[in-house]
This record gives structure tokens, C-alpha cells and sequence, in this order.
């Protein structure tokens, strides 16, 4: 059995939250443009897949860091502002994907 399961799960699905939610918002972005009547560029294209690209990336690093909190052995304090500071780029870099979305679909 793996030490601190309930924690790697946890922290493991709460990073493929992330990718599902990138996947949704760039699916609908790609999909929306592409039954609308006007013409997109494709470079909108590419930096709606590219943002989402980012967000996943931002997700990814996210769960490395704290699967190593995890693992850790010795007691970690709780202020954690590695970890802070890249949930809030992240979050930051989510609302870019979905501004760049609605860049995209209108």
C-alpha cells in the first residue's frame, strides 16, 4: 500500500480536474468558432490551444510539488508560498485561457 494514498488521490485527481476543465473550455472554444458563421484566424486557434497548453503544464507542476509535500517525511509548516504562488498562477493563467476563449468565439 502506498504511504498517504488518500493524499495522492486526492492530489492527483484534483490535477486531472484541471486538465478536464482546460479540455472543456478549449473543446467548446474550438468547436463554437467552428459552427459560427464568422471566420476565425487560426492564430486565435493556436493561442487558445496554446494557453490551455500553459494551464495544463502550470496543473502538472502544481502536482509535482505537492506529491513531494506529500512524500515528504519530516513535518512541513502550512505556509506553504511555493505552492500558493503557483495555484494563483495558475488560476491566473485559467482566466487568460478564458479570456482568450471569448477572444475566440466572438
Amino acid at each position: 500500500m502506498i504511504v498517504n494514498y488518500a493524499d495522492h488521490a486526492s492530489n492527483e485527481r484534483t490535477f486531472l480536474s484541471w486538465v478536464r476543465t482546460t479540455i472543456a473550455i478549449v473543446g467548446f472554444g474550438l468547436a463554437t468558432a467552428r459552427l459560427g458563421a464568422q471566420q476565425n484566424t487560426v492564430y486565435s486557434e493556436v493561442l487558445l490551444l496554446l494557453a490551455g497548453a500553459v494551464v495544463v503544464f502550470l496543473a502538472y507542476l502544481r502536482m509535482r510539488h505537492v506529491r513531494g509535500r506529500i512524500a515528504a517525511s519530516e513535518t512541513i509548516e502550512d505556509d506553504a508560498v511555493p505552492v500558493d504562488t503557483l495555484l494563483l498562477v495558475l488560476i491566473a493563467a485559467l482566466f487568460a485561457l478564458l479570456g482568450i476563449f471569448v477572444l475566440h468565439v466572438s
